[in-house]
């Protein structure tokens, strides 16, 4: 554990502040006031096309996609990677559609509190239902924090924090989610990239798919 946390000092600071900065609003701020603090930050060309486009890192389809290309070169990082995206996505999927479900902020807007200005990206579909928490945050954490603590480099580890942080931020950029949806969607990818850390990497208990898909199959 010691190690673990050796090689993971950065990252381990930089979320915990993370998240400690977002509790503190989140406790002192009503959440509609947040949201529209933060959209006023719209309205920059490079950043309204970037987050529009970059919003997509989040996707299932592109988590994935990635699972899937690094089970072809390490089966046992690759199956890792995968299971947190999937047990994760799952978890936000139920919480989403059995327990909470919360309006999000276009529909908010446009319904209740219509007398708000609210900034929209060109180009963006904008949803109304089932906020809580954002899929995209969830997805984006899972994959991305799996892939921080696999690399021993540690430029890679912070990149990949930082594409995890963007990716959920965007979604709050796009006005699709609450400031607590990617709050708490981002703490349920990382816990579950951290639970299936143990679980496949650290005990070193599934060593024998530690090499390329192909090599399993043909020893």
């Amino acid at each position: 554990m010691k190690t673990f946390i050796k090689d993971n000092k950065v990252f381990l600071i930089l979320y915990t502040l993370l998240i400690a900065t977002s509790a503190y609003y989140l406790l002192n701020f009503d959440k509609v006031q947040i949201h529209l603090n933060i959209n006023k930050l719209t309205g920059n060309p490079i950043m309204d096309v970037f987050f529009k486009y970059f919003t997509h890192i989040g996707d299932g389809l592109v988590a994935i996609v990635i699972a899937v290309i690094i089970i072809l070169f390490n089966a046992r990082n690759g199956l890792y990677i995968l299971t947190a995206y999937l047990t994760s996505g799952i978890t936000t999927t139920l919480l989403k559609k059995h327990i909470y479900d919360i309006d999000r902020p276009h529909f908010v807007f446009h319904e209740y509190l219509y007398h708000y200005k609210v900034n929209y990206i060109e180009g963006v579909d904008m949803l109304g239902m089932r906020s809580f928490p954002s899929g995209h945050s969830t997805s984006a954490f899972a994959i991305f924090i799996s892939l921080a603590l696999i690399t021993e480099n540690k430029i890679l580890k912070f990149i990949f924090f930082v594409i995890a942080f963007l990716a959920a931020f965007s979604r709050t950029y796009l006005s699709q989610h609450w400031l607590v949806d990617i709050t708490v969607g981002s703490i349920i990818g990382t816990s579950f990239a951290f639970l299936f850390y143990f679980i496949f990497i650290n005990p070193n208990k599934f060593q024998k798919l530690d090499k390329p898909l192909f090599k399993i199959f043909n020893p």
